[in-house]
């Protein structure tokens, strides 16, 4: 049973599923007069199904008793083949507890018959209101990461790309995130991502670092402590799960807590209730968690140093983020983002990021990743005088341990080897010529007439 009306672009495409054909027929035309409605009916639910695989609805109403199939189970079929659909479940037989179970599978909506098509239609307005919410924060985001950007991530390789797209996809659901990379690769930025773009955005967002701290202090800061339960102990303290309950809880270092606090945690995610250290009163919470770890949790776990079962609870979707060494493309962007960032906290103007430098930052193999990025353009901000940054702006140390090149020196011409030689001294100098010739033992003049000869342009940043 189907409107036929012609459907408009802009109009919203809507099933109905009741094993009353009354019914069907009273909703499809009742709601077919909407003009942004394009209504379809269906008395069993073999056949929506069949329809939705061909073409996703936007709004999907199911009685809960079918003929064929049970409303609360449809739900899960319909999320996995099309989860942007908002689902209203209506029923003869409404019970709060299979209220609840609707709303935990997902339903936009329950309910209860009898109701009037005016009630119907201001859900259903409410539904169009929240997709249209949806298509725009979804806008937001495809513009974000065409952009090469998510928040304070940066990246436009296909890696980051991908990390975008995850982010994107697992944000909204409820589920538990381990983050994996190696130390100053953003983990901390990937999570708070995560928790700016779901449903616990407007709770808190705390952050805690599991490593150097024993199970005593790591259980008092996050279940907190009861007035008495310890010497010093003069009042009553909410732990960090407590205060967060609503948003989402940052385990940075997750693979250095010990394994008896690890037995702890996990009770926590298995039950959703915290025990202050030294009450008996079991306290609710309502947290997501997201762990984060630069050490090898599988290699842990087959050594017994970390628990298997924490460790699934932990991963039920995993992200691993690349070493910056393995995305050099994305630090020209970094740089320029790290100085804006820096001119901004020492209240000066932005200065360009110059190519030497950059040349110099993509060869160098970021051993501390982002985080050492960061430092190094800050560090170069503070102290330059000039609207540009150079090689010169670079600390010394930092051709020290520039990333060897893949090349085939045995097999490379005499001239190239020489070039190669005189370049990775005067790189190592921050292009310092008087340095480079001292260390090469030979006169500036002749380094000079050298560069000339190997179409080298001077780097007139040393007298």
């Amino acid at each position: 049973m189907r409107n036929t009306g012609k459907k408009k672009s802009d109009s919203f495409k809507v099933i109905v599923l009741d094993d009353e054909e009354i019914t069907v027929k009273r909703l499809t035309k009742g709601l077919s007069a909407a003009d942004e409605l394009d209504v379809e009916g269906f008395i069993l639910a073999k056949d929506a199904l069949k329809e939705i695989k061909k073409s996703p609805p936007d709004i999907f109403i199911s009685d809960i008793k079918l003929k064929d199939a049970y409303g609360l189970d449809l739900i899960d079929e319909i999320k996995a083949t099309c989860p942007n659909t908002v689902i209203i479940l209506i029923t003869g037989y409404a019970s709060i507890d299979q209220a609840v179970k609707a709303t935990k599978k997902g339903a936009f909506y329950y309910l209860a018959k009898p109701f009037s098509l005016t009630e119907l239609r201001k859900i259903i307005s409410e539904a169009i209101e929240f997709i249209r919410s949806r298509r725009q924060k979804d806008l937001i985001m495809e513009q974000l990461t065409r952009k090469g950007r998510l928040g304070d991530i940066i990246g436009s390789t296909p890696e980051m790309i991908k990390i975008f797209k995850t982010i994107k996809q697992i944000a909204p659901l409820d589920c538990n995130v381990l983050i994996k990379g190696e130390t100053g690769t953003g983990k901390e930025l990937v999570a708070k991502a995560l928790h700016l773009h779901s449903k616990r955005s407007k709770f808190p967002f705390v952050s805690f670092n599991c490593g150097g701290f024993t199970e005593e202090l790591i259980a008092n800061e996050l279940f907190g402590h009861e007035k008495g339960a310890f010497t010093g102990a003069n009042s009553t303290k909410l732990g960090l799960l407590e205060t967060a309950s609503g948003g989402t809880v940052f385990l940075d270092e997750i693979g250095e807590m010990p394994l008896s606090m690890q037995v702890k945690l996990l009770r926590v995610l298995q039950e959703n209730t915290i025990f202050r250290v030294g009450g008996t009163k079991p306290i609710e919470i309502d947290c997501r968690f997201v762990a984060a770890t630069n050490r090898n949790l599988d290699k842990m776990v087959s050594e017994d140093a970390f628990r298997q079962d924490l460790f699934y609870r932990l991963k039920v979707v995993t992200i691993s983020l690349p070493p910056l060494r393995k995305r050099r493309e994305d630090i020209p962007a970094l740089a320029t983002h790290f100085a804006k960032k820096a001119a901004k906290k020492f209240g000066k103007a932005t200065p360009m990021v110059g190519d030497d430098f950059l040349d110099a930052l993509v060869d160098y193999p970021f051993p501390g990743n982002c985080r050492e990025l960061e430092h190094i353009v800050e560090r170069a901000v503070a102290l330059s005088r000039k609207n540009i940054l150079t090689a010169e702006d670079l600390p010394p140390d930092l051709w020290l341990l520039k990333e060897p090149e893949n090349k085939k020196k045995d097999t490379a011409p005499l001239k190239q080897l020489e070039l190669d030689y005189i370049m990775d001294i005067y790189k190592k100098t921050g292009f310092n010529q008087s340095e480079t010739a001292r260390i090469l033992g030979i006169s500036r003049t002749t380094l000079w007439r050298k560069l000339r000869q190997f179409n080298i342009k001077s780097k007139k940043h040393h007298p």
